[in-house]
């Protein structure tokens, strides 16, 4: 069911995994898509079919992140890089990096539409946090304090823009089958001392009851659900898919 028909949707890190699972759940459900990325010819293979707009873009870069739409009513926050170091080798300049993309694009983004959703008197802000919003691991520092970070961000978007009908929340998934889980095998296996076989089993899923990675397609449905009528009310939260790792 079409639900977002006269929508104007942006997605971030839209060219793949989760984003792009994004992108094409909300051009399903109506929506007119910005498909955003570092990867532009992925963004384009990405909107072209749904009938979307391509946009190539460093989000780590204030500039480029002003030169995309303000007219927005659906944004989700997805773009994300991991680096896996303990702390006292991890690299300053990629912290500051992680930071940028995964807290401070999102601030700007966020900033920049919320005057159009104001004046529609509608809107729908849409984080891609983790469970490392809520929890931590060993040898991620940057991106668990920038998840903390943009769980927070999250919050006080949700307070600003529920007297304007605009809703914001976090979607915090555990490990999702995406290129961004699937490069951190390697740097796991080193840290961890073990064989890059074993990492899946013995460090992703460790945690989780449901022994399984989550599929993008999954976390796409819950970001559709959050974007529609039944979720007019949720706004604030972190709506958790972990496979149970944060009941324990």
């Amino acid at each position: 069911m079409s639900t977002l028909s006269g929508k104007v949707a942006l997605v971030t890190g839209g060219a793949g995994g989760i984003g792009r699972a994004c992108a094409l759940a909300l051009a399903e459900a109506g929506a007119r898509v910005h498909v955003v990325d570092l990867d532009a010819a992925g963004a384009s293979a990405v909107a072209g079919p749904i009938g979307g707009i391509a946009h190539g873009a460093d989000l780590a870069d204030a500039g480029a992140v002003a030169g995309l739409p303000a007219e927005v009513d659906v944004l989700v926050n997805n773009a994300g890089l991991q680096h896996v170091a303990p702390l006292h080798e991890f690299p300053p300049e990629r912290f500051t990096l992680i930071q940028q993309v995964l807290v401070t694009a999102p601030f700007l983004l966020t900033r920049q539409c919320f005057p159009h959703m104001r004046e529609r008197g509608w809107g729908r802000v849409v984080n891609i946090s983790s469970v490392h919003g809520s929890r931590a691991s060993a040898y991620k520092s940057a991106y668990v304090a920038a998840k903390h970070g943009l769980e927070g961000l999250s919050k006080v978007a949700a307070l600003e823009g529920a007297p304007h009908g605009i809703t914001s929340n976090c979607v915090s998934p555990g490990y999702v089958r995406t290129p961004l889980v699937e490069h951190q095998v390697a740097a796991q296996a080193e840290q961890h001392g073990i064989d890059a076989s074993e990492v899946v089993d013995r460090v992703l899923l460790a945690r989780t009851a449901v022994k399984r990675l989550i599929e993008p397609e999954q976390v796409a449905d819950v970001v559709r659900w959050l974007c529609g009528d039944s979720a007019a009310h949720v706004t604030g939260t972190s709506v958790a898919i972990d496979g149970g790792w944060t009941a324990q």
